[in-house]
């Protein structure tokens, strides 16, 4: 059959839609990236917070137009929202001809004949379910960069948070998997791993013992044609002085630390469930500055959560003043269904969430403008992305720089510059988002 896929989400979840696609592709179906070309399309879910799960509804909906208008015959629901809500999506999108949960992607073949044949297919409630290892992947990223992930599921349990309940206990891959996937990307082109979990920093804690991501980072940095290691989603108190060692003393590791810090009350983190508190957070960002001392910090804040007052958000705007985030995004509280926190008393109304949001994102912006700003002279490793033709100019990212979370390196150049090659760029110009310069002349 000809297979369209739309994945949403996470880049956990983008990597699972990657492994279907192989899985597909091997038994001799074939991709299409037009719906109206596709005969089953399959639209991989996020169910994290209610933007995202409306989303998701809007691109069932939409891909089941194509069962009318185009040649589609079976619409596949998989991922979170699949997982989450099972039962709801059953009942209520009659289109969809099989429900696949976050445990069970992998049968995905099994499943596409099955739905063929007319069967009704609702596979949820395995999320602790150990992935077989070695299974094929079609990467969805450009060549040069794949997503690494090293983990899956989460045993942290923050109060507004369904992803436990969604993905499961925190379940580890052993190194020796990860560094034969590693060399198997490496050897078809990828010189940028981002190495990706629930939670990074407890990597290996379930399987050895003990974290144990400074270990796998360093065998990882042993392959020759990986060029850049980074790595997303590091939990405050899990950071240890070992991993900061490492990262700081291996040139391979980009200097990068993803750390969703959420709030920095005391109050609020407590209720939020989060390990740790205002002091920790800022000895460990203090190390980390430390150590690392061209590191970008990027983080993600929850702005309303249920009784943040506004003194506490006084503070928490103060904090982000003070410590200047390189990198921030902001997420107004969402109420989800089945989490601690969805009965917690004193909700904020939506309006007030919002601008709050807001208030932060626009001290930001300044802390962003004023960051690149100070970059203005400096020298810049940059992976070559494209070309923009309206601007006469290549642009990429820099170490500094996650691929579609933060801005874009923009250069001129002199002599045409291979995408997916690392030019040395001179900055010449920034805004709050982006870089702007030219390669240095050999």
């Amino acid at each position: 059959m000809k297979i369209g896929m739309v994945s949403l989400g996470c880049a956990k979840n983008q990597t699972d839609a990657e492994i279907m696609l192989g899985i597909l592709a091997d038994s001799g179906h074939k991709i299409v990236s037009s719906p109206k070309e596709a005969e089953a399309i399959i639209v991989n879910t996020c169910g994290f917070i209610t933007p995202a799960k409306q989303e998701s509804i809007d691109a069932i909906l939409e891909m089941a137009q194509y069962k009318k208008e185009g040649k589609c015959r079976l619409l596949i629901a998989t991922g979170c929202l699949a997982e989450r809500y099972n039962d709801e999506m059953e009942r209520e999108i009659p289109e969809i001809d099989a429900i696949v949960g976050t445990g069970d992607f992998d049968k995905i073949g099994e499943i596409l004949k099955k739905s063929e044949k007319g069967e009704k297919i609702c596979l949820f409630g395995h999320q602790d379910y150990t992935l077989p290892e070695n299974l094929p992947r079609i990467l969805s990223t450009p060549f040069y960069t794949a997503y690494l992930k090293i983990a899956d599921g989460c045993d942290n349990n923050c109060t507004y948070c369904a992803i436990p309940k969604i993905r499961g206990h925190y379940k580890s891959r052993k190194i020796e998997d990860i560094i034969d996937e590693a060399v198997r990307l490496s050897e078809n082109g990828v010189k940028e791993l981002i190495l990706i979990a629930q939670d990074t920093t407890r990597y290996g804690i379930d399987l050895y013992g003990e974290p144990s991501l400074a270990r796998l980072l360093e065998e990882l940095c042993k392959i020759e044609k990986i060029h850049w290691i980074r790595i997303h989603y590091f939990y405050v108190e899990a950071v240890t002085d070992e991993l900061i060692r490492v990262m700081a003393e291996n040139e391979k590791i980009c200097p990068y630390v993803d750390m969703p810090i959420q709030h920095i009350n005391d109050d609020i983190l407590r209720r939020m469930a989060r390990r740790t508190n205002r002091c920790e957070t800022e000895e460990r960002i203090k190390s980390i500055r430390n150590h690392i001392p061209d590191v970008a910090i990027r983080t993600s804040i929850i702005a309303g959560f249920p009784g943040e007052t506004e003194e506490q958000f006084e503070e928490l705007k103060d904090f982000i003043r003070e410590i200047k985030f390189e990198r921030m995004g902001v997420f107004a509280y969402s109420k989800e269904e089945g989490t601690p926190a969805y009965d917690f008393p004193c909700q904020i109304a939506e309006g007030e969430k919002e601008r709050r949001k807001n208030e932060l994102m626009e001290i930001q912006q300044k802390i962003s403008l004023e960051k690149n700003k100070a970059k203005i002279g400096t020298v810049q490793e940059v992976l070559c992305e494209g070309y923009d033709a309206d601007n006469f100019m290549y642009f990429g990212r820099s170490r500094a720089d996650s691929i579609d979370v933060d801005g874009k390196v923009y250069f001129a150049s002199s002599d045409e510059v291979e995408i997916g090659t690392f030019v040395k760029v001179e900055i010449l110009d920034a805004d709050e988002y982006d870089l702007t310069g030219k390669t240095l002349e050999d």
